[in-house]
């Protein structure tokens, strides 16, 4: 490979390959150290990658939506005489929310980087921020983001760092995927976001025949390509697995062919949980937060992992490890697939924070940002399949846990209170569990402890 060539980088992750979504920049364009130049897709996230070079693309090698090797050369300079900026020690690379991948539950404001400004050269080496590992500093990154956190993409014939010119579009890579699944042509939506960014509200108005600008198909043919078939079109398609399915189909693999899954669950009167749920919505402390039935859910895990503590441990072979601390993961399914980041320290945190974490964990990861780090080191993890109207289902276990708690829809049913037939909202918990580690009584318990805590909350809670 030529100096004036640049390879796909292991972002530090132990990457062997990663998918270029979109390119940052265009041959012609001159670029300086650290400045956005692609963002990839990685197994878990998507990430930014800054550019160890200064000086004019020369070519691009790799077209988007390619998945290309680490060491790849993706890109080709002007001259031979390119060289990467010097090196100073390995940090971060640059992520696509521009912030570290740490604490899930961290304000929402987190989730909404500001983008990067510049700074005077003397104050780059410490204010510069997170760099491509062994490249270093070479001043303020050009962020390509608009308020709100979230890379946009433009859509048009020239993708580059800068605004687009007249005609182009803002969209962001899960509202492009959406548009691609639906088969809307983006060139013919009119984005409602700031800046003329194209939402996923527009995408779906644009499938149901309203927000299109002469898209030139007729109420049928977006009726028939929302709901997944086109008339005419190839009977069958063949999806690469890559990404987060091939990690995640590799995962449940790995668990339910090692772990022996043993599972228990119990109905549940949840009513006094619903009108816990409605009176701290009225409560002003908890105004700016979202609020739901999965709140009471997690702190009712918390509460009895402390009182069995048997079920937060890990199976390490020839010993079991006790972990006295809770990383509560939450299931989560994204536009690029079920993702299960955690909320670190859960156990060490109020109601409120609880739901504030809550709330930035569900929000990062469906707008595709969550990162690597968020998804490791769970102890124990909900999943709530209530939201999508099932009444139950026994999870996987996620790979290195010993339990995932399940919960399903809350409904009104019959329900016997003191000898009468009276109508009570009813739900159904239990979950999956690692029989190597623990065994029928503990797990029992731990599912009627949170049962318990879903009858009367307030007790514990208020």
């Amino acid at each position: 490979m030529s100096k004036n060539e640049f390879a796909l980088p292991d972002v530090g992750e132990g990457l062997t390959e990663a998918e270029i979504v979109t390119w940052a920049v265009k041959p012609g364009d001159t670029v300086h150290l650290n400045q956005v130049i692609c963002e990839i897709e990685t197994a878990k996230s998507l990430v930014e990658i800054p550019s160890p070079f200064e000086g004019e693309i020369a070519e691009l090698l790799v077209e988007t939506g390619t998945t290309v090797p680490v060491g790849t050369a993706i890109l080709r300079m002007v001259g031979d005489d390119a060289d990467p900026g010097p090196a100073t020690a390995p940090a971060e690379p640059a992520s696509s929310e521009g912030e570290s991948a740490g604490a899930a539950h961290a304000a929402d404001a987190a989730a909404a980087a500001e983008p990067a400004s510049a700074a005077p050269a003397a104050a780059d080496d410490e204010n510069s921020g997170a760099v491509l590992v062994g490249y270093g500093t070479g001043g303020a990154v050009k962020s390509r983001r608009k308020p709100g956190g979230q890379p946009l993409v433009v859509v048009g014939p020239a993708e580059t760092a800068e605004p687009p010119a007249a005609g182009k579009v803002y969209v962001k890579p899960p509202v492009r995927k959406l548009a691609k699944d639906l088969g809307i042509d983006l060139a013919r939506v009119a984005g409602s976001g700031a800046g003329g960014e194209i939402l996923r509200d527009d995408v779906h108005a644009a499938a149901s025949g309203a927000g299109t600008s002469g898209s030139g198909a007729t109420a049928g043919e977006l009726r028939m390509a929302t709901s997944g078939f086109v008339s005419g079109g190839a009977r069958e398609e063949r999806v690469p697995v890559k990404g987060i399915r091939k990690v995640v189909a590799a995962a449940m693999v790995e668990s339910k062919f090692t772990a022996p899954h043993t599972s228990v669950f119990v109905e549940v009167d949840a009513t006094r949980t619903m009108k816990f749920v409605k009176r701290l919505k009225q409560n002003e402390a908890f105004a700016d937060v979202r609020v739901s039935p999965l709140l009471v859910m997690a702190r009712a895990v918390i509460w009895a992992l402390a009182r069995n503590p048997e079920v937060n441990s890990a199976w390490a072979g020839d010993e079991i490890i006790r972990r006295n601390y809770v990383n509560l993961g939450i299931a989560a399914a994204t536009p690029r697939g079920l993702v299960v980041p955690n909320i670190k320290d859960a156990h060490e945190l109020s109601l409120l924070e609880l739901a504030e974490a809550i709330g930035t964990l569900t929000q990062r990861a469906r707008q595709g940002a969550t990162q690597p780090a968020e998804m490791q080191q769970g102890t124990v993890t909900i999943t709530n399949v209530g939201v999508f109207g099932v009444d139950f289902g026994l999870p996987i276990l996620n790979p290195g846990e010993t339990a995932i708690v399940a919960m399903g829809s809350i409904k009104e049913k019959p329900w016997v209170v003191k000898g009468k037939v009276r109508p009570r909202m009813v739900t159904t918990v239990g979950g999956s569990f690692d029989h190597r580690v623990i065994d029928g009584d503990v797990i029992s318990r731990f599912i009627a402890d949170i049962a318990a805590v879903l009858e009367r909350p307030e007790h514990l809670l208020s």
